[in-house]
């Protein structure tokens, strides 16, 4: 599919000053030399972008809608989210930005939650809606129009990776989220080992996603955007089917342990 690109600057800074980071087949991505975030430059316009979240894209999630699911929840297993929410009688409300199918939607909802969610991908959230009966909003998290102050729980997950601008969708968040809520985010980790070793081959080097940050850069996003960190964990340490099981197991606990793994979450509040 031909797509335009467009040149953009620092999402985060402003910078327009840049490095080479990756050059890969048909795309690349620059690294900021004032404050180091990774991003593709040029990259395709945002209505080329949404272009391919379609059918195909639902294909993709419906065959790894159970994988991605049990890897939330574990995800949100290790900050004892379930802990969070004392049983006071409130109706808690949850959205899950990039809700896909709707699987860790209709699993908060069995859990008493007051289930939205946002997804791009018509096919996907048509899905969510009709065999689950979500409250699903087609389109961006800002298309949304969500009130001021609305939501006790935010979550994404392996979504900010792909948005065009990571700091609006961030401010979003903060003018949605109550100031007692919290924010749960996924996204792969280019400070990781699994990336520092396959450089070029890293699985997340994808063109769907844009943006590639690492520890220091998504702290850095998350405080200039009003959230304050309260836990932040990794995890896998080498991929599936690359290394002998008993290789394997060690390297990944090793990598939750010390905290240099492929995938990073952050467990955020408002500042």
């Amino acid at each position: 599919m031909s797509e335009i690109l467009e040149s953009i600057k620092c999402n985060m800074c402003g910078s327009v000053e840049i490095e080479l980071f990756l050059q890969l087949d048909g795309f690349g991505y620059q690294r900021c030399t004032t404050c180091g975030l990774i991003y593709q430059n040029p990259r395709p316009v945002f209505n080329d972008l949404k272009k391919r979240y379609g059918e195909n894209y639902f294909d993709y999630e419906i065959t790894n809608q159970v994988n991605f699911f049990n890897l939330m929840q574990l995800g949100l297993k290790d900050i004892r989210f379930d802990s969070l929410y004392c049983n006071d009688g409130e109706r808690k409300k949850f959205l899950d930005i990039g809700c896909a199918t709707g699987l860790l939607l209709n699993h908060m909802k069995r859990k008493g939650w007051d289930c939205y969610g946002v997804e791009i991908c018509r096919e996907s959230a048509e899905y969510a809606i009709t065999h689950f009966s979500l409250n699903v909003f087609v389109g961006t998290l800002e298309q949304a129009s969500f009130p001021d102050s609305f939501f006790h729980a935010v979550h994404f997950s392996h979504l900010i990776e792909h948005v065009p601008d990571p700091i609006g969708l961030l401010l979003e968040v903060r003018r949605i989220l109550k100031p007692e809520g919290y924010m749960v985010l996924t996204t792969p980790n280019v400070s990781g080992m699994q990336a520092r070793v396959a450089g070029k081959n890293w699985r997340s080097a994808i063109p769907d996603h844009v943006y590639l940050f690492s520890k220091r850069t998504m702290k850095s996003l998350l405080r200039k955007t009003g959230f304050e960190v309260l836990k932040q964990v990794s995890w896998g340490g080498i991929p599936a089917g690359k290394r002998p099981v008993y290789i394997k197991k060690p390297v990944d606990r090793l990598a939750k342990l010390f905290n240099f793994g492929d995938v990073m979450l952050f467990h955020c509040k408002p500042a």
